[in-house]
């Protein structure tokens, strides 16, 4: 038994069927004879977006999925425009796979009629499992395996300015690490992904984060799941809350999942005398005060040697000092007469090489390194700060 997962999403350069230049399109799914799913009506677009998803259980690989698309004639029989096909034994199991059909004509198979893209996922149900699971024992290693179906979320922070979000899902067993795609400007978001861990310790947590996908930035964290595997009803779909970071508070949504796990019972109950694997995957580190203040002070030296480069300039064209400007005038002389390109890198390493003196003679450290205590008893203090709130709210969320 399998379980066929399909999301129907558009129509490409569909064929016209009425007077208009357009057609009314929509589609048919049919296995083993009978139809299983119809589409609704997208009126008068040659590339619709139906973006529809249906669910079937299936017995057998052998039969095909028929595919065929028909445009809507109201009061009158409805005009065929194209069919095609999905041969099921073809199919990755577990895996969410883009796939395109091309619509023909058996009458006229040299006819381009169009395209359709779908989304399929086929799912093995629990006795394909057991078989996968068996094989898995291979690995000393692994005591079963866990299949997660992320399938949507809802009501989602907005973490833009448009009041959108741009989410992906990233779940995580221990070490093991896969993510979703992002669907863009969305705070309902589909993802209808399909993931396999191999298990290592029944005692391990599963986790499944969503962000918000920024470009130019880190993602921005908006929700949080963790769940036992030893509390995970097999096939329940589920709809969990997310929280904090932390896990100490809610946070806005709620994520639907669908967890299947299958272990061996006597290697997991042996491996629960091993230690937890260590953890390596770990969170993003806070802002370090003493480096932001150290490049700072990189910067302003460098700032400050060009500006001081710059006085001096300017002092010898206007004639501060007599004996400074003539010599400023011969040397200017000099350098134009024997100019060359090379030496423009060399000119751009005087503030460096200013730099490694002032670092060499130690006149410059001291301040420094004055500043850096400072900025470590203040960074200590902050901590110290933010674990005592970090306390303070477990402690009420635990009253309330």
């Amino acid at each position: 038994m399998y379980q066929l997962d399909i999301i129907l999403k558009r129509g490409n350069n569909l064929a016209i069927r009425d007077r208009t230049g357009t057609s009314d399109p929509y589609v048919k799914f049919k296995l083993a004879g009978k139809e299983v799913f119809r589409s609704k009506t997208i009126h008068k677009n040659l590339n619709p977006v139906w973006e529809e998803r249906l669910s079937l259980l299936v017995d057998t690989l052998k039969e095909p999925l028929y595919v065929k698309v028909f445009d809507y004639d109201f009061g009158l029989q409805d005009d065929f425009m194209g069919s095609s096909y999905l041969h099921l034994e073809s199919l990755e199991h577990l895996r969410a796979l883009d796939v395109t059909l091309d619509l023909k004509d058996p009458q006229y198979p040299d006819h381009d009629l169009g395209t359709l893209d779908l989304e399929v996922t086929l799912t093995p149900k629990e006795g394909d499992l057991k078989e996968s699971l068996w094989r898995s024992f291979n690995s000393l290693k692994d005591v079963g395996v866990v299949q997660v179906k992320v399938i949507r979320a809802e009501g989602l922070m907005a973490a833009d300015v448009t009041g959108k979000s741009d989410p992906f899902c990233v779940v995580q067993l221990s070490n093991d690490r896969l993510q979703t795609h992002t669907v863009y400007k969305n705070l309902n978001p589909d993802w209808n992904k399909v993931f396999v861990f191999n298990v290592k310790d029944i005692h391990s947590v599963l986790e499944v984060t969503v962000y918000d996908e920024d470009r130019d930035r880190s993602a921005d964290f908006l929700g949080k799941v963790a769940i036992p595997l030893l509390n995970i009803q097999n096939g329940e779909r589920k709809s969990y809350a997310l929280k904090s970071k932390e896990l100490t508070g809610p946070t806005k949504g709620v994520i639907f999942l669908e967890i299947d796990v299958i272990f061996n019972a006597v290697k997991a109950g042996l491996r629960t005398l091993n230690p937890l694997e260590q953890k390596y995957i770990e969170d993003e580190p806070r802002v370090s005060k003493q480096l932001l203040q150290q490049n700072f002070n990189r910067v302003r030296r460098c700032v400050m040697f060009l500006i001081n480069a710059g006085c001096y300039i300017n002092s010898c064209f206007e004639w501060e000092s007599t004996q400074r400007s003539v010599c400023a005038f011969v040397l200017f002389v000099v350098v134009v007469w024997n100019f060359e390109l090379y030496m423009i890198p060399l000119a751009l390493l005087l503030p460096l090489a200013w730099n490694y003196v002032l670092i060499a003679s130690g006149r410059d450290n001291r301040q420094d390194v004055q500043a850096m205590e400072d900025l470590l008893e203040d960074e200590d203090e902050d901590y110290d700060k933010d674990d005592k709130v970090d306390v303070v709210l477990a402690q009420t969320l635990s009253k309330t």
